[in-house]
């Protein structure tokens, strides 16, 4: 399967968002230190997050890596294929993003990252780009987009409290 939107591996720049596509970015504080970095990094890069979302996460391989196929089935019914495009993982930024294939009820990328700050706060940080590509995402247009930031901020929320933070509400 091939990606659906040209700008492959797009979402490594700050900030961009290609013509005709939403862009999205949610920024979580998980916690502070070290613990909750590496507690977060790996509950990110081993779709850990995803599955306590409560998403269906079936994945070619336990963790992510440039080219894993990842589809996520949402609800039981609707499946998202994806294939990861770009990982990081550094001493204070972890995580990944994923292109949308053929099949995805979207088209665009989304990145999942981890990064500690100077001052040992921890974040989350999800960025996206996307335009419907089925009919039925086209016909909830905004309300489409409001349940995406609501899925960020859910991230956001679960991974805080995978990493001992407060519950995810």
């Amino acid at each position: 399967m091939s990606f659906t939107y040209d700008d492959v591996g797009a979402t490594r720049r700050s900030g961009f968002c290609p013509p005709g596509f939403h862009p999205l970015h949610v920024r979580t504080r998980i916690g502070e230190g070290h613990d909750v970095f590496q507690k977060a990094s790996e509950a990110v890069l081993t779709w850990e997050m995803h599955r306590a979302l409560g998403v269906g996460i079936d994945a070619t391989a336990d963790r992510a890596a440039p080219d894993v196929d990842v589809t996520v089935t949402l609800a039981g019914v609707i499946r998202a294929p994806c294939r990861v495009v770009w990982t990081v993982e550094e001493h204070r930024r972890a995580g990944w993003a994923y292109g949308t294939l053929s099949g995805h009820p979207e088209s665009g990328e989304e990145s999942f990252v981890v990064d500690r700050t100077g001052d040992g706060t921890v974040w989350l940080t999800v960025s996206a780009f996307s335009r419907a590509a089925k009919w039925y995402a086209r016909a909830g247009g905004p309300a489409t987009r409001g349940l995406q930031h609501a899925y960020a901020r859910k991230c956001g929320a679960v991974l805080r409290k995978l990493c001992g933070g407060e519950d995810a509400g």
